[in-house]
């Protein structure tokens, strides 16, 4: 008894500010909202408009377009990881401060800064392409380059917390297998593909895992971005079919047009995509993870 009265407390959090929240979303994506409240079960209507909604194959096409351009940022970060870990350097701590400040800052203001930053008229980046000759585009209301846009924000935003977690992975390498490389002639370039890739493969998938897990449910970075002053839900920006993720299709569905099953429905199968993907690198995992 005292046993379950120590888990009891995370219990019931669990189950009342997840696990219910999760069955009510799953009975709604059965149902219909009234306009002035309540609801009617309709079955599986929501989910058979789904495969009708040319939105929701946008949507998904984004988020995992956007899920993989993330993973560009594992090997960054196990690169700047390696080189901070070097013997000698000076301004450590320094270094890990600049990189982890994004981590730690809010969405919303990290989106304003950008923003400022991707302005079309009077952005810092173009203003330095101009320098160089080059006319550069509105970055986040070109349809072209919003989704990269948006792409290049997520990396560095999450490139200081997979730095410190492969920083912790690197310190756990013991330094004999170096140096036994060394005497045999080894190169950096060798010992860093040979022995520190190898033997910090369970943190690189640990930090896949996580790094594709919040990619799929990326949402508040889109919302600002693609948000204009005066308008709904950003719809006056050009650039949002071409970001909008599955997510922000669930919050425009749910909460911009009220079609609250509608929204369930997303969800819910945002929620199974999420644990496939997550299944399907656990599967893979052990043809490239080595915890020996």
């Amino acid at each position: 008894m005292w046993a379950y009265l120590m888990v009891a407390p995370m219990t019931i959090g669990l189950s009342v500010f997840y696990l219910w929240p999760i069955a009510q979303t799953f009975y709604f994506s059965f149902t219909r909202s009234g306009p002035f409240g309540g609801h009617t079960w309709i079955g599986t209507a929501n989910y058979r408009a789904l495969v009708d909604e040319p939105s929701v194959f946008q949507s998904v096409a984004n988020t995992l377009f956007y899920a993989v351009v993330q993973l560009a940022g594992i090997p960054l970060a196990v690169l700047l990881a390696a080189l901070l870990n070097q013997r000698g350097l000076r301004g450590r701590s320094i270094y890990r401060l600049v990189y982890f400040l994004p981590v730690v800052t809010m969405p919303v203001a990290v989106a304003m800064l950008w923003r400022w930053m991707y302005n079309g008229d009077y952005g810092l980046i173009n203003q330095l392409l101009s320098v160089v000759g080059i006319q550069g585009p509105h970055w986040a209301s070109d349809p072209s380059v919003a989704l990269y846009a948006v792409a290049a924000i997520g990396i560095w935003m999450a490139l200081g917390y997979n730095m410190v977690i492969f920083l912790a992975g690197l310190q756990g390498i013991p330094t004999m297998y170096y140096e036994a490389a060394a005497m045999d002639g080894a190169g950096p370039a060798r010992m860093f593909f040979r022995i520190t890739v190898p033997l910090l493969s369970p943190s690189i998938f640990f930090a896949t895992v996580l790094t594709v897990i919040n990619s799929l449910q990326m949402f508040d970075l889109a919302y600002m971005m693609m948000s204009t002053p005066g308008a709904a839900a950003g719809t006056a920006n050009p650039a949002l079919p071409r970001v909008r993720t599955v997510s922000y299709l669930f919050y425009q569905k749910a909460f911009v047009e009220h079609d609250l099953g509608f929204g369930a429905a997303v969800a819910f199968v945002l929620l199974g995509f999420i644990l496939a993907m997550t299944l399907i690198q656990f599967r893979l995992q052990r043809r490239w993870v080595h915890y020996a």
